[in-house]
């Protein structure tokens, strides 16, 4: 009898594995081990790690069955076309700061999609709410022990959370001890908008997750986005109150660093640009466990520069003196991204200028380079000496890095504006193009 899943579709697997040992092939669709239907890769995994393996595939019209004997330590390696074989979890909040929401029509669809599915959340560190977390769901996750999971909090006190997320939501303090129980670690964001969840609620937020440690891991106080469509009644932080925030996390990293060895509260990078302060060391990161959550980013970007300039005093190389960059970015990072700029030049003979590019397509107050729009990109550089090259900070693109948010290519954008252009994700990679 055949199954009624769609299981899912392999996309390439590994040489040397037990996969292609058996013959399984690219464009096989994998739908049950061990009579499990498979919901997503995580599925694949945890019944995969048995003994004993019966796999059921389907290839074009036919369904087969494969059994194995798995030695241990041996890996199936079937990677797949996405990670998720069934339906995306889809957020059901209601919160007024959505980044989702905020967009105008006229994009990707795929930009559109607000998910909120723990699956993603361990997969790839992406943040959930707990909000949709069915009887099944803690069965399963009781079971499989995913850990850890990152989950947007936002404020521990019910009522506010309710408001905050615009219906009625579980507590978050209870759904987190309960998580604990089962050996599941957490890193916890709080998006900090003023007059909301700051002051008094900031601090009952923290203290509270701070008496679920070692289960919440760390947080992170991300300041709230905001673009030109928003149509609700919050604002930006100021460079005061981001100066202000920043001494209060101070006081409170000091204080569960002298408990536990870590700070536990951690400062998106974005406060201390904001303020125009200089980012801890890294030390001070813990192991910089919220880093894709923009926690470190720019700490990273200078040691990687730090590095990278001993590296390029020791070679003095003058392959390439006399060319000149213009590097794009986003408004917020541009001094520091300036002075980086000038050593380089200095210490290559490579002309280095930095234009910052205001972001007219969600509003000046998107101040991050990931967010930049190809057409502002042209708008702003559109007539411009812009030297030998143009490089483009990589997180204007999706993962391809062949589209921008607004569906710009890196060759579309050479012919606007006749220049070569590149995209780069780090200064190392700038560097190393340049001289290859």
């Amino acid at each position: 009898m055949s199954l009624q899943v769609s299981g899912g579709e392999i996309s390439s697997v590994a040489s040397g594995s037990l996969g292609e040992e058996l013959g399984v092939r690219p464009g096989d669709r994998l739908l049950s081990i061990n009579g499990h239907r498979l919901r997503d890769v995580i599925d694949c995994h945890f019944y995969g790690a048995e003994e004993y393996l019966e796999l059921r595939l389907r290839r074009g019209d036919e369904e087969m069955t494969i059994e194995a004997r798995r030695e241990y330590s041996q890996e199936l390696g079937l990677n797949f076309v996405q990670p998720i074989f069934d339906a995306v979890r889809r957020c059901t909040n209601a919160c007024e700061f959505c980044f989702i929401a905020q967009l105008p029509s006229g994009l990707r669809p795929s930009l559109y999609i607000r998910d909120d599915d723990y699956r993603l959340s361990f997969l790839t560190g992406s943040f959930i709410t707990l909000t949709n977390i069915l009887k099944a769901d803690w069965e399963r996750l009781a079971k499989q022990r995913l850990s850890p999971l990152y989950v947007s909090v936002h404020a521990t006190d019910p009522p506010l959370r309710r408001r905050i997320f615009g219906r009625e939501v579980p507590d978050i303090r209870q759904q987190l001890r309960r998580l604990g129980e089962m050996g599941i670690h957490i890193h916890a964001q709080v998006v900090l908008i003023p007059d909301l969840n700051d002051g008094e609620h900031l601090k009952r937020t923290v203290f509270e997750l701070a008496e679920l440690y070692p289960t919440v891991e760390s947080v992170a106080i991300v300041p709230v986005g905001l673009t030109k469509y928003h149509r609700g009644r919050f604002r930006t932080h100021t460079p005061a109150e981001a100066q202000g925030l920043l001494a209060q996390f101070a006081t409170w990293q000091q204080r569960y660093r002298q408990r536990w060895g870590v700070g536990f509260v951690y400062p998106a990078d974005e406060w201390y640009l904001l303020a125009g302060e200089p980012v801890p060391l890294a030390g001070a990161y813990d192991g910089f466990p919220q880093l894709e959550n923009g926690v470190g980013l720019v700490r990273e970007l200078v040691d990687d520069w730090e590095d990278l300039r001993g590296s390029l005093e020791a070679s003095r190389s003058a392959a390439f003196r006399g060319s000149r960059l213009t590097l794009v970015c986003g408004t917020l990072i541009a001094p520091l991204l300036r002075g980086i700029a000038g050593q380089l030049s200095a210490l290559t003979g490579v002309g280095v200028e930095v234009i910052p590019v205001v972001n007219h397509f969600f509003g000046p107050a998107v101040t991050v380079s990931g967010l930049l729009m190809g057409r502002d990109v042209v708008s702003a550089l559109r007539g411009r000496d812009l030297g030998d090259t143009l490089v483009l900070p990589r997180a204007m693109f999706d993962a391809s890095g062949e589209r921008t948010l607004d569906d710009w290519t890196p060759g579309r954008l050479s012919e606007q504006l006749g220049v070569p252009v590149w995209h780069a994700g780090n200064l190392r990679e700038l560097v190393e193009r340049v001289y290859s």
